[in-house]
């Protein structure tokens, strides 16, 4: 299958895993629809959502750069409007946007709080309700949200950063009630995540820089997405899928391409998942 003609709606994009996902899917000759923040270049956030815009023409596909914020309604209603009136509708969404922020509970602020909240959670949230009626027209819709598998083992609330894994719980929620709810509409919901951490603005700005010569780089989240997207939507729902164990069941043997060190041992896990 592909995303020839399909139009995708994704938060967020405007550099590393979200411009990767939307690059790979023009390949294909698809539609994008970017809603993110960025108009301006950042002295520490390379790409702006004019520059991935470009990237996506460059590739093959068509894009729609839309300015806004995903916590405002109004705009995210607009977007969606938007999209449907120059493509003719929606078949994917793609619920990339968030907000990190790895401060232990008594140091971070609650408007860091409501800000990962509102971002990730609602903003996923948002975003999917407001896509659903047309996803409903589609002859294969998705929902892609980039969150983790849910665990509750204390293990991994123990790095101290609870305000961040709520958030990204949240995210994950999401896709556990929109699998539910919406697999009699044929609508698939599914979450992915990367195994290692993977080179972006987050692990070189917050995490910490010293990370990113032992990460993958975002083609492997894109190329994992692209192959969750192309499946049937009704034989593939509700998800927690990770990146390299989709592109093992998709017949990928080596991913030395997708890292930056020398050696596979060397690469770091992320947060929330286990050595393969």
């Amino acid at each position: 299958m592909s995303l020839s003609g399909k139009t995708l709606i994704m938060s967020g994009g405007s550099r590393g895993i979200g411009e990767a996902i939307a690059v790979r899917a023009a390949r294909d000759g698809a539609n994008v629809a970017l809603l993110a923040k960025t108009a301006e270049p950042h002295p520490k956030l390379p790409g702006t959502i004019h520059t991935a815009a470009k990237a996506i023409e460059d590739a093959g596909g068509h894009a729609l750069p839309i300015l806004g914020d995903v916590r405002d309604d109004d705009v995210v209603a607009a977007a969606v409007a938007k999209t449907v009136e120059t493509f003719g509708g929606i078949d994917i969404v793609v619920n990339n946007a968030s907000a990190i922020d790895l401060s232990p509970t008594e140091s971070v602020s609650m408007k860091r709080y409501d800000l990962m909240q509102d971002i990730n959670a609602r903003g996923s949230f948002l975003l999917s309700k407001l896509a659903i009626p047309h996803l409903r027209r589609s002859a294969n819709p998705h929902v892609l949200t980039l969150s983790p598998p849910i665990s509750l083992e204390e293990k991994w609330f123990e790095a101290g950063h609870l305000a961040y894994s709520i958030a990204k719980y949240s995210m994950s929620l999401v896709t556990v009630g929109l699998s539910a709810e919406l697999r009699k509409d044929g609508i698939a919901a599914n979450s992915l995540w990367p195994r290692t951490t993977i080179d972006t603005a987050a692990i070189r700005n917050v995490v910490g820089a010293e990370l990113a010569n032992y990460s993958r780089t975002p083609e492997i989240m894109a190329d994992a997405a692209y192959a969750i997207l192309t499946k049937p939507s009704r034989d593939a729902t509700g998800n927690f899928y990770i990146d390299d164990e989709v592109l093992a069941a998709e017949g990928v043997t080596d991913f030395a391409k997708y890292r930056l060190c020398e050696r596979e041992e060397d690469l770091r896990l992320d947060f929330w998942v286990e050595p393969s």
